[in-house]
């Protein structure tokens, strides 16, 4: 009699304020085509009401995830890690970016799954991520020989404290694009319905992003999340803004492939230093932060940045002419940590930034996270959504 459900071993993790299913490749089908079904299933996509309560998902896209992890396919890596951007209300799984948060998890999960031999008091382990062939080195402290969880590091937008995890992006320039700068300019003016002309600059370290500054888009910068959610005409505007420079870009062919790739480029709205609100009810001071700034994806402002953003800001930060250079408070020294105000909290980050000619690079973009395992087991898939997969798997397993 067949089962109603499978059974595949999987973690669920929070990595920085991210969650995410994660699972070991092993333990999927060898035929990759076949991971979406299984995905969508364990998440609790596509759901119209976009809540994700028959899944593991969270109804945002920060928390409707997926990451998996599987031996190095590069000498200068210990793990692969693969990661899934799942939609919340359509049957769309993107492998078009990486999601920077998790990828402060992948190192602990190596360690506490055996991946990754480990001795002493800290562990250092090397992830590629093979959606952007970007290489990122994972520090954090082990206790008992397992992923430290205890600490006194405060992650805003995360409750509690926690043991840092240090990520250090190397050379994140072009992770989508092949170059930091796509068009070659720090800023770009761009024909938007609902916008007109507008400036916005296209960089792409660690993932590709836009960045426009608030009152190009009527804001003014300080608005909360779920107040931006819930204007739809300016998120319509902002998607089709997106598309279009997805297309410039050259990440997309055509508009109709930009909607199909929803999770890049992402939308980054700043402004300069200014009080601002934040989700717990305490107010941020200007003289706190160094820019002010709020990123959207898949439809959706998020609460916290999401960590490859905010790299991405850190980088188009330290590049003179982007409109996030324009806003940013000036640093006395560009190496400084800039502080980044966002609807959590502060989110500090750090990159290096040089020039060569008339061409800009990164060398290295880092930031501090938390992370930490919530619950290890089985995700049960409905048999009745993953036919497909079943049938592949008796297959194989028939030969």
């Amino acid at each position: 009699m067949a089962l109603d459900q499978i059974k595949i071993p999987a973690v669920f993790m929070r990595g920085g304020t991210s969650n995410a299913v994660v699972f070991k490749q092993s333990d999927l089908p060898a035929d990759r085509a076949l991971w979406d079904e299984i995905f969508l299933a364990a998440i609790g996509s596509p759901d119209p009401n976009g809540r994700q309560l028959d899944g593991m998902g969270g109804g945002i896209s920060s928390l409707s995830k997926v990451c998996v992890i599987g031996p190095p396919s590069r000498e200068d890596a210990d793990i692969d890690y693969t990661f899934a951007q799942v939609a919340v209300k359509d049957a769309v799984v993107d492998y078009s970016s990486n999601c920077g948060n998790m990828s402060s998890a992948m190192g602990p999960f190596a360690v506490d799954e055996g991946l990754v031999q480990v001795s002493g008091d800290s562990a250092y382990v090397r992830i590629h991520n093979t959606n952007t062939g970007k290489i990122i080195h994972s520090r954090f402290p082990l206790d008992g020989g397992r992923a430290a969880v205890d600490g006194d590091m405060v992650l805003q937008g995360v409750a509690g404290t926690g043991a840092p995890v240090r990520l250090e992006f190397e050379d994140p320039g072009g992770a989508s694009t092949d170059r930091l700068l796509p068009t070659g300019r720090p800023v770009d003016r761009i024909e938007a319905d609902g916008f007109g002309a507008i400036d916005v600059s296209l960089v792409d370290a660690t993932n590709a992003c836009l960045f426009v500054r608030a009152g190009d888009i009527g804001l003014t910068g300080t608005e909360m999340s779920d107040e931006i959610d819930a204007d739809s005409a300016l998120m319509d505007r902002l998607e089709e803004l997106r598309c279009r420079v997805s297309v410039t870009m050259g990440i997309a062919s055509s508009l109709d492939d930009a909607a199909a790739k929803p999770s890049i480029p992402k939308i980054g709205i700043v402004t300069g230093p200014q009080q601002a609100p934040t989700l717990s009810g305490a107010n941020l001071a200007a003289d706190g932060m160094d820019l002010l700034a709020r990123m959207i994806s898949l439809g959706n402002c998020h609460r916290a940045l999401p960590l490859t953003g905010a790299l991405c800001l850190t980088v188009a930060a330290r590049i003179p002419g982007t409109v996030v250079h324009d806003v940013t408070r000036p640093p006395e020294d560009y190496s400084e940590d800039l502080h980044i105000a966002q609807p959590s909290g502060l989110t500090i980050s750090c990159a290096t930034v040089t020039r060569s000619g008339e061409a800009w690079f990164a060398d290295r973009a880092c930031v501090y996270r938390t992370a930490r395992r919530i619950f290890e087991g089985n995700i049960l898939v409905p048999s009745s959504r993953v036919t497909e997969v079943i049938a592949a798997e008796h297959s194989a397993a028939a030969e």
